[in-house]
């Protein structure tokens, strides 16, 4: 997969990649490309499923439709915010699982957050992300 963007984890610091993360993206490029908040939504807005594992799933293909009418691609993000309502280890679980089959062993910088609730009452997912055009 070429990338635009250079993912390093310092051996100084902990590996965070069986955490879903990298720590430090390098972007040469000043073409940012931002993607607002993607969640488990059909073409409608309406949420598709109760489950966090599909919320998750279609989060994620969400993001792709995005990246891709930008002309990107998963390979050319460099931060993720994801955002996860109770978080729990289980949820973990099925968020590093899509973000294993995505990136594999370099994941882009994240950031999560456990939160009480997000925009809609049936949300318990959401992502965002930044791209560098190449």
């Amino acid at each position: 997969m070429s990338r635009s963007i250079t993912i390093t984890n310092p051996a100084e610091l902990h590996n965070p990649v069986t955490f879903g993360y990298s720590h430090v993206v390098d972007a040469p490029s000043p073409d940012l490309v931002v993607i607002a908040g993607q969640y488990g939504s059909n073409p409608t807005g309406a949420v598709d499923s109760s489950d966090f594992a599909a919320q998750v799933e279609r989060s994620f293909a969400n993001l792709g439709t995005a990246l891709a009418a930008a002309g990107l691609g998963f390979q050319d993000v460099a931060r993720l915010g994801t955002y996860i309502v109770d978080h729990d280890h289980t949820k973990l679980e099925a968020l590093l699982a899509v973000i294993n089959r995505i990136w594999g062993n370099q994941p882009p910088a994240q950031t999560l957050l456990g939160v009480a609730a997000l925009a809609l009452p049936d949300m318990l997912f959401e992502v965002d992300a930044i791209a560098v055009r190449p």
